[in-house]
């Protein structure tokens, strides 16, 4: 994945308590990167999750979490990390997530998030309403209108 495959970017410094005893970020610290950054990418489209939950009855549960690590990532390291949209189902969401140094062309970490939209009484998936589609479409030109 390359910078240039994103729109949309979120700022991260490594803190300290999210080293481990190698002196790099902590496996389990990524996801909280991705998910920290996909709720920002939603509030750069303007979309409250948590207002349309509450409104809805509706919620996204995550279905599968990938991390790939391409290079150690360190204490006190500036972050720059991206998130998009890759595809969207009629009840999923496909996220594709890079970590990137502050500036940096080359991915660090690499990620795939997939969500089901899911009815908050059944647990069951519905389908991901069109306001919600307009938006990333608007931003993720790749995806088509």
């Amino acid at each position: 994945m390359s910078r240039e495959q994103f729109w949309f970017f979120h700022p991260f410094r490594v803190r300290y308590s999210e080293i481990d005893g190698q002196g790099v970020v902590f496996n389990a610290h990524y996801l909280t990167y991705f998910d920290t950054t996909i709720t920002e990418y939603f509030r750069a489209l303007g979309y409250d999750q948590y207002a349309d939950a509450k409104q809805t009855g509706e919620d996204f549960h995550v279905v599968k979490s990938v991390i790939e690590y391409k290079a150690p990532v360190r204490f006190d390291w500036e972050l720059d990390v991206g998130a998009r949209v890759a595809r969207i189902g009629n009840s999923s969401l496909t996220f594709e997530l890079a970590i990137f140094l502050k500036g940096g062309n080359e991915a660090l970490v690499t990620g795939e998030i997939v969500w089901v939209n899911t009815n908050q009484q059944t647990h069951r998936p519905v389908p991901i309403s069109k306001s919600i589609r307009e938006r990333i479409a608007a931003r993720e030109k790749h995806l088509g209108a």
